[in-house]
């Protein structure tokens, strides 16, 4: 499905990516763990085409990514890829049903439809009686299950995360953990999660270690 063919990245004099090849298989759930530094929220800016690679490429289902230009790049990211941040990044001004609406208004889809969507998708998140809240009035857990559904409004094939519970209590990290999990169950969604949670670590289906640019293990 994902495939990353020796992509290598720099920041100036500083190489974070020295040359890594991955490939992501439909409805798997990766965690790619490592210190600080180990190049591991660049590798998933690059996999998520936020970023782009000095070299190598990126291919979705056998396409390149990697050659499109910046409006291309930015229509298959909305219709392909999901995206959940640390600090949700809901917009303040907005209620949870509107903020997670927004990709699918993006894409042109009709009011109609994305408003059911989203709700539906709201319900399967438990959060029914928070559609019309804004992120001030929910609490930390409440507003990450907001950011999830934001990023299945339209139905991506695969969810990027980073660090998606490292703002979380432990209850609400696990709930959280819980949720993609099912995720994966009823709606067969794939996940890469860069993650400091040793517990959702062990729980995906590969746990990927990096240091230093380079991917030290990729084990089952």
């Amino acid at each position: 499905m994902l495939q990353a063919v020796n992509i290598r990245k720099s920041y100036h004099s500083l190489d974070v990516l020295k040359g890594i090849d991955l490939t992501i298989e439909k409805a798997e759930i990766v965690s790619i763990v490592g210190s600080s530094g180990a190049g591991k929220s660049t590798l998933l800016h690059i996999l998520g085409t936020l970023d782009n690679p000095d070299s190598g490429e990126v291919l979705f289902d056998g396409e390149s990514v990697s050659s499109l230009g910046r409006s291309a790049l930015a229509k298959f990211r909305n219709q392909h890829i999901g995206f959940i941040f640390q600090f949700h990044n809901l917009l303040p001004e907005f209620t949870a049903l509107e903020n997670v609406c927004l990709p699918a208004f993006l894409a042109g889809r009709t009011e109609r439809e994305v408003r059911v969507r989203a709700r539906e998708l709201l319900g399967m998140l438990n959060l029914e009686g928070r559609a019309d809240h804004k992120p001030s009035e929910m609490s930390g857990g409440e507003q990450q299950r907001v950011s999830v559904a934001r990023a299945l409004i339209n139905s991506p094939e695969i969810i990027f995360a980073d660090e998606p519970s490292g703002n979380l209590d432990t209850k609400n990290a696990q709930e959280l953990h819980q949720i993609f999990f099912l995720l994966r169950k009823e709606l067969g969604q794939t996940f890469v999660i860069v993650t400091h949670n040793d517990q959702l670590a062990e729980m995906a289906d590969r746990r990927i270690v990096m240091r230093d640019g380079h991917i030290l293990e990729d084990g089952h």
